[in-house]
């Protein structure tokens, strides 16, 4: 009877009462997380690849130590507390109403690009001085070296450090009830309210849910790391872009060097 119950409730668990309704529990966990990493990884790297250029220039290091104090503030405020405040401050300050689901994507892709900031900076200051140095002496403009040889090297050593992030920002979707979106713990508190005499079974199943999304989501940095067997041969004339992609085609011996 116990399975009997959960199974009932399994589709309400992944994915609510879409699509007779809006889309909720595992699935809408999923799509804020996708969403909110996605766009918490492009506004931290960006942003460290800035500091690493203003630091580089004197007379804008105010900007650079202006930057690092708003970052601050933003890992250091509570993530339930940006959400409650993005949700209903906003729309008393200008007057426009905020839907839910984008108020937890921008809460949690605020805080994780504070984050992963600073473990870009980390990963951008272990790249030897030297590989650096070498891209310039061959001409590169300091901007080529950064994106062509130190942030693909970088990038390949944060990777651990990014998947952290990523999988604590899936669990950070359940705060999401703060402003009443039916994520996957929400949704499971309603079918708890429904099964009262089996509330193990209802979060057992939740708990193996959330295990399944932050284990594939651990995995992504084995699969990104393992570069092709062989060397693929180099093109002539490649833009910055398309030396940025080959990244993993170098060895990791050579990360540090």
């Amino acid at each position: 009877m116990t399975t009997e119950a959960v199974l009932l409730h399994l589709r309400y668990l992944l994915i609510g009462p879409y699509p007779n309704g809006p889309l909720a529990g595992a699935a809408l966990t999923l799509w804020m997380a996708l969403w909110s990493c996605v766009v918490a990884t492009a506004v931290g790297v960006g942003a460290a690849l800035l500091l690493d250029r203003l630091d580089a220039m004197p007379a804008l290091r105010r900007l650079a130590r202006l930057l690092r104090r708003l970052l601050a503030t933003l890992r250091a405020i509570p993530v339930l507390m940006l959400m409650f405040w993005a949700y209903f401050l906003v729309p008393m300050a200008l007057g426009v109403a905020v839907p839910e689901t984008a108020t937890v994507v921008a809460a949690l892709a605020a805080v994780g690009a504070a984050y992963i900031t600073q473990s870009m900076e980390a990963g951008l200051r272990a790249v030897g001085a030297g590989q650096r140095n070498a891209a310039l002496a061959l001409g590169m403009s300091p901007t080529q070296a950064l994106l062509t040889v130190v942030l693909p090297q970088a990038w390949r050593i944060m990777l651990p450090s990014l998947a952290n992030q990523w999988v604590s920002t899936v669990k950070d979707t359940s705060l999401a009830y703060i402003v009443g979106v039916v994520e996957l713990s929400t949704a499971a508190s309603q079918v708890n309210s429904r099964t009262v005499a089996y509330p193990a079974e209802v979060f057992g199943a939740v708990a193996v849910l959330y295990f399944l999304l932050c284990t594939g989501i651990e995995a992504l940095p084995n699969g990104l790391r393992a570069g092709p067997r062989t060397p693929l041969a180099q093109p002539a004339h490649m833009s910055t872009w398309q030396r940025f992609l080959r990244w993993r085609e170098r060895p990791v011996s050579d990360a540090v060097t």
